[in-house]
């Protein structure tokens, strides 16, 4: 939908679901190991597993897969850990974990919690556990058996069928050349995929036009300016 003003339209900014289901994830080269790894819960090899890869990687849609399959809560490290746990959960998520910004007192408690419930406990951060500058040495001695899976930027399969899907999502068609054409001269991000795709959509709804080459051209030097 969109609304007339003068010669062109400006988008109304409607609710927009995107398929988020295991089904709909893409795998490829860059997360297939993690995949593997969260697919074969609750046959983990031990109760800790870390996501570790850059931004845009998707860990936090990895995350939110497992969760929804484990029925595993978000835990905030800068809330205690008492006030967030409620009777009968023993799977939980920690996301984006980083030197500083957590207690390392408190994922100790979190990691003996989750071992106590024979439960499971995913982290997801940017570093490897190595580089998170732990102290602790109970921490540091629970952290080395973790099993840690590396996620790298997305790969051009991925980033080919992540743009495909968000299309699809918006109720976009697409020729396969336009999506070659951006998956090429894009930032190799989930999170640049997204951006590019609503710009798209809104210059296609705003000028009702058709998504192609030369309309991703512009959304990519827009979106390019921006970054700047």
């Amino acid at each position: 939908m969109a609304r007339a003003t003068g010669s062109g339209q400006i988008p109304l900014q409607l609710p927009l679901e995107a398929a988020q289901a295991r089904d709909d994830l893409i795998v490829s080269a860059s997360n297939e190991q993690a995949v593997a790894y969260l697919d074969s819960w609750p046959d983990w090899p031990g109760p800790v597993g870390i996501l570790a890869g850059p931004t845009g990687a998707g860990k936090t849609h990895l995350a939110q897969i497992w969760a929804s399959k484990s029925k595993a809560l978000f835990l905030d490290p800068a809330l205690d850990i008492g006030d967030q746990v409620q009777p009968g959960h023993e799977n939980f998520v920690v996301e984006d974990i980083a030197q500083g910004n957590f207690s390392e007192t408190w994922l100790f408690h979190l990691i003996n919690t989750v071992r106590a419930a024979q439960g499971h406990l995913l982290i997801t951060s940017r570093r490897w556990p190595g580089e998170w500058g732990v102290s602790l040495p109970d921490l540091r001695s629970r952290l080395k058996t973790a099993h840690v899976m590396e996620i790298a930027e997305p790969d051009d399969i991925m980033l080919t069928g992540v743009l495909m899907k968000l299309f699809s999502d918006r109720q976009l068609l697409v020729e396969p050349s336009v999506i070659d054409y951006m998956s090429t001269r894009m930032e190799r991000s989930l999170a640049a995929a997204q951006n590019l795709v609503r710009r798209l959509d809104e210059l296609s709804l705003a000028d009702k036009r058709a998504v192609t080459k030369p309309l991703a051209s512009q959304a990519l030097s827009e979106l390019d300016q921006q970054t700047v």
